[in-house]
């Protein structure tokens, strides 16, 4: 049996030492997991309600001055808070999914990090594409961004929030033998707990969203929060038939547990591998553009990189 932890709470926003606090905290009360799934954003921040002032045609100074708040408040890969997060997960000692507001040059990328026991990282990916006016603030992700990594406890692959929603994202997971779905998000909608039904079916693996439990207090006073509660939570947890073995959990902040059986994967694929024996390559194919690198920044530029 494998023991996961989902973690449903909000870092403060623009402070990015609480940030960082906060997430060693919460590692710390996960004792026992061999597996721990943080939100999105978790280490830098959701800034939702914000409008960065830039209606279309124009921005304001005011919207600048925001996001050069946010803009210092987000992590380099590497770099010292980077090493805080990846010394806290070595003291552990267990698998961790990390949601991240990584800067590269001078763009902000919203990132996962999957971190193994000793601290090494062994994924990174950045989100493929940002949604709607989160575009604004965050780059796009590229081909290196694909990743499910072969582990001790089982082949995890990572999916940010709205990439759930693309069919053909999820179907480059399946192809790569998902075994621990990975989703951290900040969708606390009802339907959320749908879809991930619905990709635990299909994909006839689990899958694990941690979501944010964030409210007006996690924000700055002078944040325009659009109430009281601003991302209500919804963790879950889903085995590859469609049940819950836990959550959704809503209105609260918790640390959502369970345990998963993963002999379960060997019978699930009885009926149905949308990679393999219920597919149809002679008719319908998945196209993946090979992984180059990963889209230099300015200074690799101007290192003639």
């Amino acid at each position: 049996m494998l023991h996961v932890a989902m973690v449903q709470a909000a870092p403060p926003l623009f402070d990015l030492d609480a940030g960082l606090a906060l997430f060693e905290s919460l590692l710390e009360r996960t004792s026992g997991s061999d597996l721990v799934v943080f939100p999105e954003a978790f280490v830098g921040g959701y800034p939702k309600g914000a409008t960065f002032g830039a209606p279309v045609g124009d921005r304001s100074a005011e919207g600048r001055a925001l996001f050069a708040r946010y803009r210092r408040n987000a992590i380099e890969v590497p770099g010292e808070s980077f090493e805080r997060l990846r010394s806290a997960v070595a003291a552990a000692g267990r698998y961790v999914v990390v949601g991240v507001i990584e800067r590269s040059g001078h763009t902000l990328y919203c990132a996962a990090l999957l971190f193994g026991p000793d601290g090494t990282l062994l994924a990174h990916h950045r989100k493929l594409v940002p949604t709607a006016a989160e575009r604004l603030i965050w780059g796009q992700g590229d081909a290196s961004d694909i990743a499910v990594v072969p582990t001790d406890i089982g082949r995890i692959g990572l999916a940010i929030c709205w990439e759930n929603y693309m069919p053909l994202y999820r179907a480059a997971l399946y192809a790569r033998g998902v075994e621990l779905y990975c989703a951290p998000t900040v969708d606390a909608r009802d339907v959320w707990t749908s879809t991930m039904r619905h990709i635990a079916v299909e994909g006839r693996c689990f899958v694990l969203s941690a979501n944010q439990y964030a409210v007006a207090a996690d924000y700055p006073p002078d944040f325009p929060v659009p109430g009281p509660t601003v991302i209500r939570g919804g963790s879950c947890v889903v085995d590859p038939f469609g049940e819950l073995l836990a959550g959704p959990v809503f209105d609260r902040a918790e640390v959502v547990t369970t345990d998963l059986d993963l002999d379960l994967l060997d019978g699930a694929y009885l009926d149905l591998d949308v990679s393999g024996h219920y597919a149809r390559p002679d008719l319908l194919r998945l196209d993946v553009t090979p992984a180059p690198p990963r889209t230099p920044t300015a200074g690799d530029r101007l290192n003639g990189h």
